[in-house]
């Protein structure tokens, strides 16, 4: 029976491996791959030739200086004009004038932060703005008004108000449609408690709740005190509000009143649920 010689070891057995070929350039064959499929080496070159990273590094010079150039330096992407949207008491040319953006200039260097800033301290009729650039060459600007919920008098002249209670603008007539903000408070402990100021934001959220209907027809609103106020209308007919509070409730309430009793000249909602019309 033959069989390996006596003392000889296997492999499995822990004894020397049999020499392995070896790849060109010294190194053995590593194991397969599971699934079969060789194994693909990619060399990449340790180093790229000096001319070539010379000729790179010019054109990528070449393309920013050239970039900068177009943005800052040439006359493709100036600043040529300014277009204004929004206006609705103003004009353009007003707007123009207090953004003040210089022209003629790189488009690229106006400070849109800042001409914004200028607009909303030289005109405090503007609520918002906003100031971008339109490439190539226009700054536009985009402005929101404010718009009066009532008025003030300041002698012969009025004080637009707007419905948070910012003093905007001062005209020598009232605007149409927009009613009358009049303080006669009396010395009640509750007028010296909220002060004058505070009477005047209740007005002027009382306008704001009127009802569409409602509001171009109001006149006047004559604040006595915090609860005591009254809208007054075309036709010499009035309304008790009452105190600014349910504003929302208490204009439902009177479009449905003056729904059901047209003729009358005088109503009360400063209870919403228990509200009265009276008067013909």
């Amino acid at each position: 029976m033959s069989g390996p010689a006596a003392g000889a070891k296997s492999p499995q057995a822990g004894g020397p491996r049999p020499p392995q070929p070896r790849r060109p350039g010294g190194r053995p064959p590593g194991p397969p791959p599971r699934g079969g499929l060789p194994r693909l080496r990619i060399t990449l070159p340790e180093r790229l030739p000096l001319r070539a990273v010379l000729i790179a590094v010019t054109a990528l010079a070449v393309l920013v200086g050239g970039g900068s150039w177009a943005v800052y330096g040439s006359s493709w992407f100036r600043a040529e004009r300014v277009t204004v949207g929004g206006t609705v008491q103003l004009t353009p040319a007003q707007v123009e004038r207090a953004a003040g953006v210089p022209l003629g200039g790189a488009l690229v260097s106006v400070d849109t932060g800042k001409a914004r800033k200028r607009l909303l301290a030289a005109l405090p009729r503007i609520k918002d703005a906003e100031v971008a650039r339109s490439w190539p060459h226009t700054i536009t600007v985009k402005v929101t008004e404010r718009t009066a919920s009532a008025v003030l008098r300041t002698g012969s002249r009025f004080t637009e108000v707007d419905r948070d209670g910012v003093r905007f603008a001062t005209v020598d007539r009232a605007p149409r449609g927009v009613p009358l903000v009049q303080l006669t408070p009396d010395q009640s402990a509750g007028v010296q408690h909220f002060g004058t100021k505070r009477l005047l934001q209740a007005a002027i959220a009382v306008s704001a709740d009127l009802p569409q209907s409602v509001h171009g027809k109001a006149t006047a609103i004559r604040v006595r005190s915090y609860d005591g106020i009254t809208v007054e209308l075309t036709g010499g007919r009035d309304v008790l509000w009452g105190s600014a509070e349910q504003g929302a409730r208490k204009a439902a309430v009177l479009s449905a009143l003056m729904t059901a009793r047209p003729h009358a000249t005088h109503y009360d909602v400063s209870a919403p649920t228990a509200p009265a019309a009276s008067g013909s």
